[in-house]
């Protein structure tokens, strides 16, 4: 995306109640294209930027904080704890927060389950996802995020996400495949501290009504 329409949809997004911005994604980003979308972002609201990496080389230090995570069903050390270490130093340097995160990508995983070589959790296998959960957890992660992928046909089932929340203290994000109020409002109700709505923003037509409409169902419960 352009800087000039990053700053068209950080300023819609502003207005109609968003808490915060997500810079990142599944695809390899260089520095520069995270860099200007920061940049864009802060010179247009006032709102937190969060990075979402999934590469060392692309951690921008003009954000705010940065979701450092492992991706807990990777099968690569890779994303596990290798993009970790190469980004800790720089991470410290910059003066970025560190978040601690543990992602799960639940099926169907879209890119983000191809790219750091997951193996998606099942949507039909509550426990699995809670054991999941409470490693991440235990392993001193505040944040524990749901992921199904941006683009997916369907969101983290509802159950998974009672069942998870029912186990964990950590806060609980939930994303991918949310494109409606109702899809949010039951997220939120079954126990979801933060909702990502990357798949409405690429595919919405009426974004500014639709992410109004749905920032409410989040705010409301």
């Amino acid at each position: 995306m352009e800087p000039d329409d990053l700053v068209t949809l950080a300023t819609m997004t502003a207005e109609v109640g968003t808490d915060g911005f997500l810079v990142g994604g599944s695809t390899d980003l260089s520095l520069e294209k995270v860099d200007s979308a920061v940049d864009a972002i802060k010179e247009t609201t006032h709102l937190p930027v969060i990075l979402f990496p999934t590469h060392a080389s692309s951690v921008s230090g003009r954000a705010d904080a940065i979701f450092f995570m492992s991706l807990l069903n990777s099968e690569s050390r890779q994303f596990l704890v290798g993009e970790q270490i190469a980004s800790a130093r720089w991470v410290k340097q910059a003066g970025l927060e560190p978040l601690s995160m543990a992602y799960l990508v639940v099926a169907p995983g879209m890119a983000a389950g191809r790219v750091g070589q997951a193996q998606p959790l099942p949507r039909d296998n509550p426990n699995l996802v809670v054991s999941h959960a409470l490693a991440g957890q235990y392993l001193g992660m505040k944040y524990i995020y749901l992921e199904a992928g941006s683009g997916a046909s369907n969101p983290v089932p509802s159950e998974i996400v009672r069942a998870v929340r029912n186990e964990i203290e950590a806060l609980l994000i939930v994303g991918g495949g949310i494109r409606t109020p109702m899809a949010a409002s039951e997220a939120v109700k079954a126990g979801a501290d933060i909702i990502v709505t990357g798949t409405l923003v690429e595919t919405s037509h009426k974004l500014k009504e639709e992410m109004s409409t749905l920032i409410k169902a989040v705010h409301s419960g």
